[in-house]
């Protein structure tokens, strides 16, 4: 009866023991529940990251702009077709002359020198003394003649035969001085057979006729009276 008494008296003190913690543990925080992860939840959280942080660095990176490429047009340069000579073509005379292996120098008057006296109508024969200074012959068929000036009765004078380079040659060309008074002049060059003009262009200069002033005295005419018987 008294071991009653005494479990009775110590489940009752227990009792009040806990009704005093719980007041006094009104403030105590409830446990917070651990979460345990495994390995594959962690691989799949890590590349769950590691994907959203690389779209955020393509969203933030700057966009690289290609940078225009320049297209350079190059000049298209001249060619040469073998076998042509280079140089710069002149006109004369209303020819066509060319710079090639063709030339030709002037020597000297052989007749009539320049202001050579000259009657309208009077015939003479222009000679000039001429150098063949190119690299290449004259072919037969070469032409010389009027460029410009007085014809003077003239033709064109074709070559018969060939000249050679470095050879001396006589023009000779005939003439007639014009029925006009005055310094008259022609002037001649050489050309290929197709008309290109190359080299001297000489000429032949003459003084046809002579002006004659009449001369007046001023005096008064004398007259002669005879006496009739």
């Amino acid at each position: 009866m008294l071991k009653i008494r005494l479990m009775t008296g110590i489940q009752v003190a227990m009792i009040i023991g806990a009704l005093l913690l719980s007041s006094c543990g009104a403030n105590v925080p409830p446990l917070t529940p651990t979460v345990t992860f495994g390995a594959d939840d962690i691989r799949t959280q890590a590349v769950a990251t590691f994907s959203a942080d690389l779209t955020q660095t393509a969203l933030f990176s700057p966009t690289d702009t290609p940078a225009p490429t320049a297209t350079a047009t190059l000049p298209i340069l001249a060619t040469s077709t073998a076998g042509t000579p280079f140089g710069v073509a002149t006109t004369v005379g209303g020819g066509t002359a060319v710079t090639s292996c063709y030339g030709l120098t002037f020597v000297s008057d052989v007749s009539i020198p320049d202001n050579t006296q000259m009657d309208p109508g009077e015939t003479f024969t222009k000679t000039w003394k001429v150098l063949n200074s190119g690299s290449c012959a004259w072919d037969a068929g070469f032409k010389f003649a009027l460029t410009g000036g007085e014809a003077m009765g003239s033709s064109t004078l074709t070559l018969a035969s060939a000249v050679a380079a470095g050879a001396q040659f006589d023009l000779s060309v005939p003439m007639t001085a014009p029925n006009k008074t005055g310094t008259l002049r022609g002037n001649w060059r050489m050309s290929t057979a197709s008309g290109q003009f190359f080299g001297d262009e000489v000429y032949v200069q003459i003084v046809v006729g002579t002006a004659t002033a009449a001369t007046n005295t001023g005096a008064a005419p004398t007259v002669t009276i005879t006496p009739t018987p």
